[in-house]
């Protein structure tokens, strides 16, 4: 059973804390911590939190401007994100940052289609215009999910530059046709059995693209080899998604291994292609916790054999690799009441007083940063195993502690902490009928 803290432990946790005021120099104690690592991944409770997205955002604008960051890799499907990408960097064709992020159709939208998210775009793309193309950021995706419209990218990439190769592409596509436009339908159908799976066409797809990628990069122009890229991470995409669909419906938890896996495939493609100037490129990552926090300090990989980014990137690159997470105590969210339903402005009960949220509400300090790098008093605070809090795209208060807590022990799956007493809702571009600028009700949902 969790301790409840005593006054000594909660003033150790206040003496650590580096508090947030809202200022340029907010993040300055965060940023030595960072040192000159490569890769800094910024965590998120819920996918509909604004204060997650702003300090993000705030945190990667010094990244990029004042540590020479390369790029921003987001949880979101690389066919969208390359189209940000492309407008980032001045050579898409849409005319601003809303426009650029409108490729992000699939539930939930509002997860990358919100307010805070088009400011920084249109920051990063500012910053880009100052500077020659070379020396340009990127924005980039991590996910798996696009695999029929990655088909498409691959398609449209050999119908311009290899018409026989495009013939062969979608023969070798043509084999998901049976299924229609649903992935999940090839998931079930391959993975019970009932039908053969398209895994050696995708493979040998793959296979293709990257020899074409590779005379790309032979060729010298950045243009061709761009293009080249973006079509091969596609078409790797589509061979990852075809295997993910397929182990969707097995009992285990190779899905979601499979998708983090992918991941961090995608950030070595990432690291590979930016760097083939010479430079070693930094990378920031976007993600929710429960990718960017080490599964194994967590009962999810521990008990259920769940490994994530987080672990992956430090077992490959060490301290290398900041894990920074992100908590918040009550307020409202944007959060969806089952998959695929209208985004609503839900109000977050408060943290149980059992939880690591719970610890740091009781500091009674607003918005701070803890580190968890060391052996500080406040670390072996943090260190007793507690709950920790998680809302993806779906909130179900009336269920929380069932569907949204697990265990997990802070100092080992963050190496720093922000946290965010009272939060608010992510603002969407497109407001559905349950997501309204009106306030839930205090009592929400128990309406006592």
């Amino acid at each position: 059973m969790t301790s409840t803290p005593t006054t000594r432990q909660l003033d150790t946790l206040r003496s650590a804390a580096h508090r947030l005021d809202g200022t340029a120099r907010d993040h300055d104690a965060l940023l030595e911590l960072i040192g000159d690592a490569h890769f800094v991944l910024l965590g998120e409770a819920s996918h509909g939190t604004h204060e997650f997205y702003r300090e993000r955002a705030a945190i990667t604008r010094r990244l990029i401007a004042e540590k020479g960051f390369h790029a921003v890799a987001i949880e979101g499907d690389w066919p969208d994100a390359y189209r940000v990408n492309r407008f980032v960097r001045g050579t898409g064709n849409d005319a601003s940052a809303r426009d650029a992020l409108a490729g992000f159709k699939r539930f939930p939208t509002w997860m990358w289609r919100n307010t805070d998210v088009v400011d920084f775009v249109d920051w990063q793309r500012a910053f880009n215009d100052a500077r020659p193309p070379h020396e340009r950021t990127g924005f980039y995706g991590l996910d798996l999910y696009s695999l029929m419209a990655s088909m498409e990218a691959v398609l449209g990439y050999f119908d311009r530059t290899d018409a026989e190769a495009a013939r062969r592409a979608r023969e070798r596509y043509a084999c998901f046709d049976r299924f229609g436009d649903d992935s999940q339908v090839y998931g079930l159908m391959t993975g019970l059995g009932s039908s053969p799976s398209c895994e050696q066409e995708v493979i040998r797809m793959l296979t293709e693209m990257r020899h074409h990628a590779i005379a790309a990069a032979s060729g010298g122009s950045a243009v061709d080899t761009d293009d080249a890229f973006n079509a091969e991470q596609n078409a790797r995409l589509v061979k990852n998604a075809e295997a993910y669909y397929r182990s969707m419906y097995l009992r285990d938890v190779s899905s979601w291994n499979l998708r983090d896996r992918h991941m961090v495939e995608t950030l070595d493609e990432l690291e590979r292609h930016l760097g083939r100037g010479g430079e070693r490129p930094r990378i920031v990552v976007w993600a929710h916790n429960s990718h960017l926090g080490d599964a194994r300090a967590t009962e999810m990989g521990g008990r259920r054999g769940e490994l994530n980014v987080g672990q992956l990137m430090r077992e490959r690159h060490g301290r290398d690799a900041v894990l920074i997470g992100f908590t918040t105590h009550a307020g409202t969210v944007t959060a969806a009441s089952d998959w695929g339903a209208a985004a609503e402005r839900k109000q977050v009960v408060p943290s149980r007083a059992d939880s690591y949220e719970g610890l740091l509400h009781a500091t009674s300090i607003d918005r701070f940063m803890l580190p968890m790098r060391g052996t500080g008093g406040h670390v072996a605070v943090l260190r007793e195993s507690r709950l920790e809090r998680a809302i993806g795209v779906i909130y179900r208060p009336d269920t929380e502690r069932q569907s949204h807590y697990f265990f997990a022990e802070l100092p080992a799956q963050f190496d720093a902490v922000l946290h965010f007493d009272q939060s608010r809702a992510v603002e969407p571009l497109e407001r559905e009928a349950g997501w309204t600028d009106a306030e839930a009700p205090e009592t929400y949902p128990f309406g006592m």
